[in-house]
């Protein structure tokens, strides 16, 4: 398998693309049809924004609910797979799951702060993690990122990434002041986990050069139970990501 394949999630609704609800549609529509591996073609969609979404023509194949209510909506007519959460402070992520009281074919992903380790995760549950956002504060140091993708290794957690993931290389951004994580890092990151390595010196480097090497030299055991664990990413643009991967020669096909 492709160490990419199925990797990228729609958040095409979410900044800074911030899409209209039928931008948003035709664009994964238009994903859809060209049909590049390396998507999910999973929409995210708030629980809030969820009526908007039934009234429209265009039915996306796959939805992410991101609970953004204090009670979920029913979803039972969309084809819901996903739904993430975020862990309330008092609460636990067993506790959050039976409050939620998913269907058995619609799987629940807890967002967590990344520096929290130990937590319990029952089976069929998995994590999501922030990787930046708004202003600087919103970046995991690498530590922080590290320490969370050797807790889900070791125990077998699978996990979701959000936010911040512009580009496949991690780089500075003048105007937030920051580094920004880059997908490639996080994705090869998984794998040197997998293989029993620190992931926090791949998380950090911006050596392009030294990145292709590891990606084109990642074995298939590794890829496939990398991606077990990494289940996915969301991204408001679903083009840069591909043609970043092009750019480095890691896909034939950007779009």
């Amino acid at each position: 398998m492709s160490v990419y394949n199925a990797l990228i999630d729609d958040a095409g609704l979410f900044p800074p693309t911030s899409l209209h609800m039928d931008e948003a549609l035709e664009r994964n529509r238009r994903d859809l049809e060209r049909g590049n591996p390396v998507l999910t073609h999973r929409f995210l969609c708030p629980a809030s924004r969820l009526d908007r979404l039934r009234g429209m023509a265009y039915r996306p194949r796959r939805i992410g609910l991101i609970a953004d209510t204090t009670r979920l909506p029913s979803f039972d007519d969309l084809p819901v797979d996903f739904v993430e959460a975020l862990l309330p402070p008092d609460s636990t992520v067993e506790a959050l799951a039976g409050t939620l009281g998913l269907p058995s074919d619609v799987r629940l992903f807890v967002e967590v702060e990344p520096r929290r380790t130990g937590i319990d995760v029952p089976a069929g549950v998995g994590l999501k993690v922030r990787c930046g956002g708004s202003s600087a504060e919103a970046f995991p140091a690498v530590e922080h990122l590290a320490g969370f993708i050797r807790h889900c290794v070791e125990h077998g957690i699978p996990f979701k990434a959000t936010a911040g993931l512009h580009h496949a290389v991690r780089h500075f951004d003048p105007s937030l002041g920051v580094d920004r994580h880059g997908f490639l890092n996080l994705v090869l990151a998984v794998c040197e986990a997998v293989e029993g390595r620190d992931p926090a010196p791949v998380l950090r480097t911006t050596d392009v050069g030294h990145l292709v090497r590891l990606a084109q030299a990642v074995p298939e055991g590794t890829a496939r139970r990398a991606r077990t664990l990494l289940v996915s990413y969301g991204s408001c643009s679903t083009s840069t990501p591909l043609e970043d991967l092009h750019t480095l020669g890691l896909i034939k096909e950007k779009v």
